[in-house]
């Protein structure tokens, strides 16, 4: 969410001239959850790959079992996790009035 929100801040005036030149609410809620997703899909790529590697290895003689299901279900998490976080910065975003988007630094 906090890398959301940054986005949002740092992306304030492109979205008041996306805005000034006719996009809609949707346009660029759309936008916003499509960043979301993605970088909470690839931060969930990134940790079933550390934890597939990490479960290689023996760790005081036990070795670790990964189960298929598990794997699935934290990307899944990870996946929305990061669309529920990213719905309200991209909510805060669409919702931001054109002039008030381009006046802001």
């Amino acid at each position: 969410m906090n890398i959301m929100l940054v986005t949002v801040t740092e992306r304030t005036r492109e979205i008041g001239i996306r805005k000034a030149i006719g996009a809609k609410r949707s346009d660029i809620m759309g936008q916003f959850i499509v960043e979301a997703v993605l970088l909470s899909a690839l931060g969930g790529l990134a940790g079933v790959a550390a934890g597939l590697g990490g479960s290689r290895f023996r760790i005081i003689g036990i070795q670790p079992v990964v189960a298929d299901y598990s794997v699935v279900l934290a990307f899944g998490v990870a996946v929305v996790t990061g669309l529920f976080f990213g719905l309200y910065p991209a909510s805060r975003a669409a919702r931001l009035l054109p002039i008030e988007a381009l006046r802001h630094e």
